[in-house]
């Protein structure tokens, strides 16, 4: 298959205009996240890899698993189903979980949001989360949305991911210089 951002950029483009017009993108976030859980679960992997498996019956078994899901209704309106259903008949039901993401990054870029992501050593109180949320929104001139992880394994310091741009301050990283240095 093809490189998947490169196959699920119309989609999520598509989607996310039918979504903006319509005020939904809260929504559609939702909803596709819901389809995109149950494409990357591997029982239902295994059910929609069936070569014998019509291509609206992947799509109807996608919509159905997503029934009861919190915010997935929308996946049962008509723009839903066409949606399940053409993505099933283009063999890309496999791109939800990349589809899902760009619409994300859609979203966000529309909202003028960036989400970013800061690993550290240890947990980091939440004046420290401010003033690294702060600093990143004036640097990058939107609102953060900012995720936190701990990795021990970093040893100190901080890892920050935003969009394309990785900050690394880590001690890990900084030993790992000195030892490249010393060895040449």
């Amino acid at each position: 298959m093809a490189d998947l951002s490169i196959v699920a950029r119309p989609y999520a483009k598509a989607i996310f205009d039918v979504a903006r017009e319509s005020g939904a993108l809260e929504a559609w976030s939702t909803a596709l996240a819901a389809a995109a859980s149950v494409v990357v679960d591997a029982t239902a992997s295994r059910y929609l890899g069936r070569p014998a498996l019509a291509a609206a019956e992947r799509a109807r078994f996608v919509g159905r698993m997503c029934e009861g899901v919190a915010g997935a209704a929308l996946l049962s309106d008509a723009t839903g189903r066409n949606l399940l259903e053409l993505l099933a008949e283009n063999d890309r039901l496999l791109a939800l979980p990349e589809i899902a993401a760009q619409f994300d990054r859609f979203k966000a870029q529309a909202e003028s949001k960036v989400k970013a992501t800061l690993i550290t050593a240890s947990a980091v109180d939440k004046a420290q989360v401010a003033q690294v949320a702060q600093a990143l929104e004036r640097k990058l001139g939107r609102k953060v949305e900012l995720e936190l992880k701990v990795d021990a394994s970093l040893v100190g310091g901080a890892i920050i991911r935003a969009e394309d741009m990785v900050i690394d301050g880590s001690v890990r990283s900084r030993l790992k210089r000195l030892a490249a240095t010393l060895i040449d």
